[in-house]
């Protein structure tokens, strides 16, 4: 059986803001097996200074990253698209256990596979230590962000 997750590249700027909301939601539900699902078996990654190949790293790693990355919220934003490639731009805030908050900030350069399957991801990332009550990013955790929430560009982000 042959995975395939449309819409399938080539893209336009309109199927690109598809594949970007569709891994917005993906990652706000923080399950890890449902986001590797996005990618292909061989994927690879690198994030930050860590190297990821394949589904079962990526699930390993996200375990990791929302063990210690505590009320995840994230929003990204297209940023280029070329053929089979995305350029995205994102910020997620967090807390870590001992209560103290984040926004993180990024870019994330993503390639697919014909099936619409993302076979590349290289992700640049800094934090920004952040008050509780400057966080942007509020809505219910695990649940994709309202239609109506703002975006990056509209928060200024």
């Amino acid at each position: 059986m042959t995975e395939e997750r449309p819409p399938f590249p080539p893209y336009t700027m309109e199927t690109a803001a598809q594949k970007v909301r569709a891994a917005e939601d993906a990652w706000n539900s923080c399950d890890p097996h449902r986001v590797s699902l996005a990618y292909t078996a061989d994927s690879q990654w690198r994030n930050r200074a860590e190297f990821v190949n394949g589904r079962d790293a990526i699930v390993a790693f996200l375990s990791r990253k929302w063990a210690r990355e505590l009320e995840y919220r994230l929003i990204k934003e297209l940023w280029a698209v070329h053929e089979s490639r995305i350029g995205v731009r994102f910020a997620y805030e967090w807390h870590d256990d001992s209560g103290n908050w984040f926004r993180s900030y990024g870019n994330e350069n993503w390639e697919f596979a014909p099936s619409g399957l993302m076979q590349r991801r290289y992700a640049c990332i800094n934090d920004l230590p952040i008050k509780e009550q400057d966080r942007k990013c509020r809505w219910d955790r695990g649940a994709p962000r309202p239609t109506d929430h703002p975006g990056l560009s509209q928060l200024g982000l």
